[in-house]
């Protein structure tokens, strides 16, 4: 049989025994144990103080009941913030509801004076309205109604005085702007006025001429000068290159007819100017005296003509600003222009041959009296630096392109600018005037030509000639009857003229074409290029 008994449990030294498993006890046992917790007295709780504990801080630092560590405890809570023991600083409750009650009143009155502010009904006035004042004149999602209220609100904050205030601001900063666009003038030299009158008297003959040119034209009948422009585009679409000539080491930047249409004088990178002897393009002189690149070099009107080799036949310019003077007989320049101290990109000989018109990149041009030895005009106008300039066919006028994409037509007689330019997106770099005396010709780089007329005062005609920047235009010099433009293309183009249709386009340069000249009697052109070449063209016929 089996014992009953329970098994023995031993216990590991060291270890204490487990507990032993006893009867569970009874439902009844548990309720009355948890009623006699019940009746015990609950403990004792600390008491919580609301408020400020500062004035019992106070009597306990004086007291010195904490020692020497406590305050020492107590002084660093104090400088870090967790003990908050202030000054005697209070904040005053009713004087907070008095600004309250204050904005609100202010509330109110704004409101009140908004109800009272009359706001016109169109919404472009109420536009109009807001712009003035800096607003937007829209928000999104926003109708007229909201914005009318939207200024209604604006104007009781700024007052309507605000409204009219900026009203005159605007016609203030208006007055000012036309103010400064307007032209002043200077008082100038006794040499200028005299200039002016003798260009005066030289001009209005030349003038009356040339009208009386033009009367005589008109006389003629349409067919005859039908036919006389017929055979001229005939001979000019058969235009070919019968000479090339290599003109230095480095590119020609311009090229220049003599009056009698047998020398061509080139100005190259070099520092060097050559003349060479026409149609056979050889060597005649070579100019020495500048050190840089010369921008242009240009014959006198007289020259080779009626004036003396000995006189001053040339005149050319450079890059370091100098400007030089030459004669047919001596390699050395005979005279310098001094005055100039930036760049001198181009210069002119006026049509009486007594003036010289130089242009700076100092955003001016200047007038020389080669008779009185001295600068009797110191022209600004342009914004950046001045190009090119070219002179009326009577003299009286100047007309000038500037790298401010503007061109300018000076009246010489009274120093006025009569007419300004502007339609060209980027720089002018070649203006000239027709023999007709009433078109001007200028070339850009945005690579379009325009022409505009002087009596219309406005362009008549933009030609998009180029596939690059226009580096010059020149009308044909005897009547005008054709238009002759040149580029960073290669090529050099001609257009009718009145019509501005191409007749034929010069191409056979290996580099850019950088100036361009027709001779005086029409017969010849020139073309000078970045390839270090120039070039004559020459009707077949011829």
């Amino acid at each position: 049989m089996a014992s009953s008994r329970a098994p023995a449990v031993r216990v590991a030294p060291g270890r204490a025994p487990l507990p032993q498993p006893g009867p569970a006890p009874s439902p009844r046992a548990t309720k009355n144990k948890l009623s006699e917790d019940s009746d015990a007295p609950p403990p004792k709780r600390s008491h919580i103080f609301y408020g400020s504990l500062e004035e019992k801080e106070r009597e306990r630092i004086a007291k010195g009941e904490s020692g020497l560590l406590g305050r020492e405890r107590v002084k660093a809570a104090i400088e870090a913030g967790n003990i908050n023991i202030t000054s005697g600083e209070v904040f005053d409750l009713e004087d907070h509801i008095s600004e309250r009650q204050a904005e609100v009143l202010a509330e109110f009155e704004r409101r009140k004076r908004a109800r009272q502010i009359n706001v016109s009904t169109d919404d472009s006035e109420v536009k109009a309205c807001l712009r003035a004042l800096g607003e937007p004149i829209t928000l999104f999602g926003e109708g007229p109604a909201e914005r009318r209220e939207r200024l209604r609100n604006i104007l009781s904050v700024v007052g309507t005085d605000a409204l009219e205030k900026t009203k005159k601001d605007d016609e203030k900063s208006k007055k000012s702007k036309e103010e400064y666009q307007q032209t002043w003038y200077h008082e100038g030299p006794n040499s200028l006025k005299t200039a002016r009158l003798w260009i005066a008297n030289y001009s209005l003959p030349r003038a009356t001429k040339r009208l009386e040119e033009a009367r005589l034209y008109k006389e003629i009948p349409e067919a005859t000068r039908t036919s006389q422009k017929q055979e001229l585009h005939k001979s000019l679409r058969s235009l070919n290159n019968f000479c090339s000539q290599i003109g230095d080491d480095r590119p020609i930047s311009y090229c220049h007819f003599s009056p009698n249409s047998k020398l061509l004088a080139t100005a190259c990178w070099s520092g060097l100017c050559k003349l060479w002897s026409v149609p056979d393009c050889s060597l005649v002189h070579t100019l020495r005296g500048h050190n840089t690149n010369v921008g242009a070099i240009v014959f006198h009107p007289q020259a080779t003509v009626s004036l003396d080799k000995k006189d001053i036949n040339l005149a050319s310019c450079a890059a370091d600003g100098s400007v030089k003077l030459w004669n047919l007989e001596s390699d050395e320049p005979v005279a310098d222009i001094e005055g100039h101290t930036m760049r001198v990109a181009r210069v002119m000989w006026h049509p009486s041959g007594r003036f010289l018109g130089t242009t700076c990149y100092d955003h001016s041009w200047r007038l020389w009296d080669l008779q009185a030895q001295e600068e009797i005009l110191h022209q600004e106008g342009h914004s950046k630096g001045v190009y090119d300039i070219a002179f009326h066919i009577d003299g009286s006028l100047a007309g000038t392109g500037g790298m401010d994409a503007f061109g300018r037509v000076w009246d010489l007689r009274t120093g006025r600018c009569i007419m300004f330019l502007e339609g060209h997106l980027k720089e002018i770099y070649g203006i000239n005037f027709s023999p007709n005396g009433y078109h001007i010709a200028t070339g850009s780089g945005d690579n379009t030509c325009k022409v505009w007329d002087l009596r219309q005062r406005k362009c008549v005609y933009t030609i998009p000639a180029h596939q690059n920047l226009v580096t010059g235009v020149k009308f044909e010099p005897t009547h005008g009857n054709f238009l002759l433009t040149g580029a960073y293309d290669n090529t050099a183009k001609i257009w009718t003229h009145p019509g501005w249709s191409p007749l034929k386009t010069l191409a056979g340069h290996e580099g850019k074409v950088m100036g361009l000249d027709i001779s005086s009697d029409g017969q010849l052109i020139a073309t000078c290029s970045y390839d270090r070449t120039f070039k004559l063209w020459m009707a077949e016929s011829l």
